[in-house]
């Protein structure tokens, strides 16, 4: 395409570079060369392992994968790294499409999924076409050829006739699809939502879930593999590698002479100098060759990984599975003491878990007992799981372990994302996507002591060859470990972390070299006092080359902070060290020192200014105009936050509740433990309307109708709420039937905002419940709370078959069993009064007369 002004090509201010691979071939490779330069563009074709040529020279790299050496430098120079596809949406659009949707990269897990929506509510299509183009994919207004995925409710819909019509490649699946994926951020299966029949709306509760291969942990289940394996005929993957053996790996002589010639057979070789190696084979992340190589931004990979190599020959950075990465000594923090069983896991995905349970310092057992304090499941259909939840375990799945491995921080049971299970799907098909996160091993593993004063980090000089050069030079002989670094290792080759060739004379180097430790103290107690002015001179000058440097940064920073809503990401990462935040503890400046409270009052004023102070924290339940009309919800919170109204979810949190009447809703029941002051629907309505912030006094609830309906005073209620404080249900133990009408969850929350405790009951007897018991006898036995267990139920046929199986239970314990209806806790919790069971206590003989 030639431009009528300047005569500009498509492609042609580009250099691209086409990475071959196992899904590239160099033959499709050479057509995609072609293409680019007809229409102008400049290509360099590469075909592993050979080396690879200068980054910076490249505007865009093309590859149909991430496991190529360079990427992550290719992310920190940030030369956008894109698919094939690219080229051909470039073609077509007659200009260059955005590189984001393109992406290789699998955290970006819809980046194949072009969308279109059928008959389906405006703010679930919204909301979906958010979601996809977040991760990677595109939407299409129109069914087109392009289509992979149409989401609909039926088969009528027009789109779905032209699909089904046409015959179109496009799959015809229900909203629920997006939503588990999103929730769970992960691309799961398809095919159990998939029109006209889609598996999750006709299988029943019970029917087993089908289990599948999972390509993403072959092998790479275990950290300390047994056997080595059988090399490919040709293995060119270690061609011009120079690896090094590290000692810890713990292997004998013969395995060692056996992995050495494979390596050389392949083109590489073995060496014991970490400074020289491309590649460190190690067991354990510790040592001084571990810190040196990670620091050089050499691969750092385990047995394991080294072994996949050998196996594929194509390689695959040891960061993208959490196995092939050496392991800590030391358990996740919060990990310790944790016992773990595993549920619905099969095949290599089942090893592959218990090996990471072991590798985060947990507990893994066979079985499941009452002294287990976790279970993993791939779905939430099974014995297990059934028995899990009666115990009061955490029931997660695997997501929870991968990315508390991956982020080396215990992760929160609470996050949907661990406890969501897609009813028809057996999340083993997504075990294995999740990777490590560099930065974090940086700032726990091997942080750099010197990291803010050097001008560039290795990662980010990787830019220039020349630069990376000089920095690769830098780190091994300007600035070498801290002195007590070197104390802590000792001999390297007695740490254990590199071959006995590996003393050589680049340690006397570094310890001639060696600068005093950063812990040592002057006689006055003061660390590192400067000795001299022209250690303060120089300090003085690198500050200021540093002011120029960042001086770019600080302006963009200037211009973000006037934005409303303040400074964004900006894609830095969580982890960078520089990452600006406003309300943080770490803050970029010239000097972080040199700041004053003057200036941290300024800035504080500035924040204040930008919204007002939140005066109400208002929990809403039953507001019509919000329903369906997820673009209203959006504009009126807003517009309430900049009247001092923060509109919030939990209970917990809200000094005031807006509802229309008096309802039975689990917001309003739990909000009314917390005495928050009631308020009618119609306050939004009016702020909104008048853009100013009401007195509430004058918006009240009254709702006498529902008062005597139920039996309570609103204004009591309120007032009993005060003195209780959360404890009216304490010492209740209660349980509810798992099919309750309004679901055990409500109700669960309903005991647990009011003191007591809740458990579902399947038929089972709990040890752990008869546990509490016991121990609750040993004090308060006159709360008749501690004297009775209750059952919510109904009288339906399923849930009386569960009575004689709970009396059996109470009585085992010494106590008095009440079934009773939900009605009983709802007007307890309304009331904020204890209430006799009696009135709402059920039976056989109740149930009889009921039928008839």
């Amino acid at each position: 395409m030639v431009d009528r002004q300047g005569g500009l090509q498509l492609f042609d201010q580009c250099k691209i570079c086409i990475i071959c691979s196992k899904d590239l071939s160099p033959d499709t490779a050479q057509q995609l060369a072609t293409t680019l330069e007809e229409q102008g563009g400049e290509s360099v074709i590469y075909e592993p392992p050979a080396a690879f040529p200068p980054l910076h020279e490249f505007t865009h790299l093309i590859s149909s994968t991430i496991d190529f050496p360079t990427f992550d430098a290719a992310n920190d120079a940030l030369i956008p790294v894109v698919k094939p596809t690219w080229l051909h949406a470039c073609m077509n659009k007659r200009k260059l499409a955005n590189p984001r949707q393109y992406s290789p990269d699998p955290r970006l897990f819809l980046n194949d999924v072009v969308v279109t929506c059928g008959d389906i509510p405006e703010g679930d299509k919204d909301a979906i076409i958010g979601g996809v183009l977040a991760k990677g994919g595109l939407y299409s207004p129109r069914i087109t050829h392009l289509v992979t995925h149409l989401v609909d409710l039926t088969t009528d819909s027009d789109k779905s006739q032209v699909t089904l019509t046409k015959k179109l490649n496009a799959k015809i699946v229900l909203p629920h699809w997006f939503d588990d994926c999103l929730k769970l951020g992960r691309r799961i299966d398809e095919r159990p939502y998939t029109l006209p029949n889609p598996e999750i709306l006709r299988a029943g509760p019970d029917a087993p879930i089908r289990s599948t291969d999972n390509r993403d942990i072959a092998g790479a289940s275990t950290a300390e593999p047994t056997s080595l394996p059988t090399p490919r005929p040709k293995l060119d993957v270690f061609e011009g590698k120079q690896v090094m053996l590290s000692t810890d790996l713990g292997i004998g002589s013969h395995l060692l002479d056996s992995i050495t010639e494979i390596i050389e057979e392949g083109g590489g070789t073995v060496i014991s100098d970490v400074s020289r190696a491309d590649i460190l084979v190690c067991r354990y992340r510790e040592g001084f060759a571990y810190r040196m190589a990670s620091r050089l931004n050499k691969e750092v990979g385990n047995l394991s990984w080294l072994y996949h190599l050998i196996t594929y020959n194509t390689w695959t950075s040891p960061l993208r599975r959490l196995l092939h990465y050496p392991v800590s000594r030391t358990p996740i923090p919060g990990f310790e003491g944790f016992k773990i069983s595993l549920s619905n896991y099969v095949g290599e995905a089942r090893a592959y878990l218990e090996n990471l349970v072991a590798a985060s310092g947990a507990e893994c057992t066979k079985t499941l007992k009452q002294d287990n304090t976790h279970l993993v499941t791939a779905h939430g259909n099974s014995e297990k799981c059934s028995a899990a939840r009666e115990w009061g375990l955490h029931v997660v799945n695997h997501l929870w372990l991968e990315e508390s491995y991956a982020k080396w921080k215990l992760q929160p049971v609470s996050d949907p994302r661990y406890t969501h299970f897609p009813r028809r799907t057996n999340l083993g098909e997504v075990v294995g996507q999740t990777r490590l996160d560099k930065p974090v091993l940086e700032s726990l593993f091997y942080p750099s002591e010197h990291k803010s004063h050097a001008p560039t980090s290795p990662r980010r000089a990787m830019q220039k060859k020349d630069q990376n050069a000089a920095v690769g030079k830098v780190a091994v002989s300007v600035q070498p470990p801290p002195a007590k670094e070197l104390e802590e290792d000792g001999d390297v080759s007695e740490a254990g972390n590199v071959t006995p060739a590996g003393k050589s004379r680049k340690l006397s180097e570094h310890r001639k070299l060696q600068t005093p430790a950063r812990t040592r103290l002057t006689s006055e107690g003061k660390e590192n006092d400067t000795p001299s002015s022209t250690s303060s001179r120089k300090s003085k000058e690198a500050a200021t080359a540093r002011l120029h440097e960042i001086a770019p940064d600080i302006a963009l920073y200037e211009k973000e902070r006037k934005r409303v809503g303040g400074v964004i990401y900006g894609g830095r990462r969580k982890t960078d060290e520089d990452r600006i935040t406003l309300n943080g503890k770490k803050r970029r400046s010239i000097e972080p020192q040199a700041e004053s409270d003057e200036d941290e009052a300024t800035e504080a004023k500035r924040q204040k200014k930008a919204k007002p102070t939140v005066t109400m924290h208002l929990l809403i339940t039953g507001y019509q105009k919000w329903v369906g009309n997820l673009k209203k919800e959006d504009a009126d919170k807003r517009q309430l936050r900049e009247l001092g109204i923060q509109v919030v979810q939990d209970a917990r949190k809200c000094s005031h509740l807006a509802a229309p009447s008096i309802l039975r809703t689990p917001k309003f029941v739990n909000a009314l433990a917390y005495s928050p002051m009631i308020i009618n629907i119609d306050y939004i309505t009016s702020c909104l309307k008048k853009n100013e912030l009401l007195d509430p006094a004058e918006f009240l609830l009254e709702d006498e109708t529902a008062e005597k309906r139920f039996g309570f005073s609103l204004e009591v209620s309120t007032k009993n709420a005060e003195k209780n404080k959360n404890k009216l249900l304490q010492g209740y133990q209660i349980y509810c039937v798992e099919t309750i009408r309004g679901g055990f969850e409500a109700f669960k929350s309903i005991v647990d905002t009011n003191g007591g405790n809740c458990s579902l009951f399947r038929g089972r007897v709990s040890y752990q419940t008869q546990r509490e018991e016991s121990e609750d006898d040993s004090a308060e036995d006159d709360n008749r709370g501690r004297k009775e267990l209750y059952l919510l139920s109904s009288v339906a046929p399923d849930h009386q078959r569960l009575w004689p199986r709970f009396r059996q239970m109470v009585e085992g314990l010494g106590k008095t069993p009440r079934i009773v209806r939900v009605d009983w806790l709802l007007d307890i919790a309304m009331s904020q009064e204890l209430r006799a069971a009696d009135g709402y206590e059920l039976s056989e003989d109740m149930a009889d007369k009921m039928e008839e």
